[in-house]
Formats: structure tokens, sequence, C-alpha cells
């Protein structure tokens, strides 16, 4: 491990050492390139130093174990043990950081929410949930910014599409993709009678043009009015876009701009997403036929989470977790949530070897 740390090190001081240079520095997708690796690692080269400093003090502390003072063999004694201790702890928390970290969590992300089963009552909740997203990511000090909406007349979203843009926001909220189960009793009916509605949430990281390449000759664009609530005109322009990537049938939409352009450099951001969000489940699906062996992959085809209003929980399936502080939770306050799952997940990753 700490032959593999040093590595690391080395290549933390060459890309400073590279983020100096006149011809990095005049080339910008280079110079981000590396500044995000160096990024990266940081927080691993801080603590190997830290640890090789502890490793040096308790070494140097050895020495007063053997004075023929008590007083001061004690005291020897007693900061052994404290860095015995913090030692320990540091060499615990860089296994950890040596986790071969997902390539996307340092990504932006495309977050789509769909309404399923249930009609009115799951649209009602895709808002709810698409709220709760909302209020965490400004409490994490994340952007957040719609690119496409449907709003049936009676609220909520049948469909909410937006960009959540902030450090490491991937890593966070990739464990939301699949689907949100919500139990209650809806507004319209009478005789209190609980309905179970489903809401499907997707986590797509951001893809840049270097990640996806996207052939104009592949698509088709098509301009459109862009449209309200209940299919209401907002706009007397054919400024919304719809595109349509051919040759794998993906096709998205942007109307929430006033500009043309500017949907339809929007709408092209979530194709990418798309595009590399596919090609990642078939490079996953192709790694292992055993979906449960893949360590937060973000698998969307199972139930996550359920929402039980009546009595006022919310429960993880995943990690068998439930909490009963629904109202906080849909309020935004989702940390117990969010520190719960990726502790679950890091030890299953330590657990496997890191694989």
């Amino acid at each position: 491990m700490f032959e593999k740390l040093a590595g690391v090190e080395d290549r933390f001081v060459e890309l400073e050492r590279l983020m100096s240079d006149p011809a990095v520095l005049a080339d910008r997708e280079r110079y981000q390139k590396y500044l995000r690796e160096h990024a990266e690692i940081s927080d691993l080269v801080e603590g190997f130093r830290h640890y090789r400093e502890v490793v040096q003090e308790r070494h140097e502390n050895e020495s007063l174990l053997r004075d023929r003072d008590p007083e001061i063999r004690e005291m020897a004694e007693e900061e052994s043990r404290r860095l015995e201790s913090l030692e320990k702890s540091l060499a615990d928390t860089l296994r950890m950081l040596l986790i071969p970290k997902d390539p996307n969590d340092g990504k932006n992300i495309i977050l789509e929410i769909r309404a399923g089963t249930g009609g009115d009552e799951a649209a009602l909740f895709a808002g709810d949930l698409f709220r709760m997203y909302a209020r965490y990511a400004e409490s994490a000090g994340w952007k957040i910014e719609i690119l496409d909406s449907n709003e049936p007349d009676v609220g909520g979203f049948k469909e909410v599409v937006a960009m959540v843009q902030g450090r490491g926001v991937y890593s966070v909220m990739k464990y939301e993709s699949g689907i949100h189960r919500v139990q209650r009793v809806p507004a319209t009916e009478t005789q209190g009678r609980i309905h179970t509605s489903a809401v499907t949430v997707a986590v797509l990281p951001e893809a840049e043009e270097v990640d996806v390449h996207v052939d104009e000759k592949d698509l088709r664009i098509d301009t459109y009015r862009s449209q309200g609530a209940g299919g209401q005109h907002v706009n007397t322009t054919d400024s919304a876009v719809r595109i349509t990537h051919i040759p794998t049938g993906i096709v998205v939409q942007c109307q929430d701009e006033k500009s043309q352009h500017k949907n339809r450099l929007k709408a092209m951001q979530v194709l990418r997403a798309r595009m590399y969000d596919a090609m990642a489940q078939e490079q996953a699906a192709k790694r292992s036929a055993d979906r449960k062996e893949q360590v937060g992959t973000g698998d969307r085809s199972g139930r996550i989470r359920t929402y039980n209003y009546p009595q006022g929980r919310v429960t993880d399936h995943r990690i068998g977790l439930t909490l009963y502080r629904l109202e906080s939770i849909l309020q935004g306050d989702m940390a117990q949530l969010v520190d719960a799952l990726r502790t679950h997940y890091q030890a299953e990753a330590l657990q496997h070897g890191g694989a």
C-alpha cells in the first residue's frame, strides 16, 4: 500500500510542475485535465504525508521510553499510545481513499425524474422529489437548473430534466437512481384509502465532447413552440428543440430557454449524458452478469426506496435503512441517507478488495 502511495505522491509533485509550465498554462484543455487529476489525489497525498509525520513522531518518541526519569517515561508511554492510535486511524483512512474511484464521481449530473404508475399522484410525487433534491442541492452549495419539464394541470411533473452542478455531485447523487415508491392518501381520495405510486429517477454523469463523439449527420433536429402546463403556448417562436440520435433512437428535448440556440446546447448536453450512460451500462453488463457485484452502478431496474406518509417513514431497501423523519427528508435534509449509502457501498468495495 505504501509503495503505491509513494507513487501517487510522485505523480502529485509532477502535476504541480506541469501546471506551472507555460506551455500547459496556454493549453486550457490540458491544464484543466491536470487540475482535475491534482484535485482527485490531493486528499490522498495530504493523508499520506500526515501519516508519515505521525510515524516519524512515534519513532522519535521511542527513545524517550528508555529515559531514566520515570515521569518522562510515563509521558512518553501516553504519547506512544496516542500516536499508535492515530497511526492506525490514518492507515484505515488511506485504505479507504485507495479504493478505486468511479471516474465520474467529480462530474456534474443530468437529473431525470419521471412519473410512473399512479397517474396524477405519481406526477405530484415527482414534483415532491424534485423539490427535495433542489433543496438538498441548495444546502450543498450546488447549482440546479431545469432543462426541460412537462407539468400537468394538477401540478408536479410528468417529467423533469435538470442539470446539477457542483463539486462531487455525481459521487453523492448516483445512489438516487432507481424506482422511488410513495404510499399516501391522495387529496382526491374520499374514503381515505392509501394509494401506491412510483417515480423513476435517473442520475446521469455529465458527458463532455471528449467523452462521447456525436456526428452531426446522425442527428435529426426539430424545432417547435414551447408549451406550458396543459399544453398552453408560452412562446410565439419555435424556440424549443428536439434532437433525435438516429443510430440509437435516443430522443431529447429542451424548451426552458427562450433562445433556440441555448435550447439546442442544453439538449446536446442531455444527449451526450444519455449516450455516455448507455455505454457505461453496456460495459458494466459485459463485465459481470451479476449486477449485485457492481458497487454503486446506479442500476435503475429496481425499487430502491419507499416513502410512507401515514407512518412518516422512509425506507431504503438496498441497505435496509428505515428513518421515521419523512417530512424533514422531503425538505432536503438528506444527509443521514446519503452518509449511510456511501458508507455501505464503501464497505462493500473494501470487502471486494476495491473491485
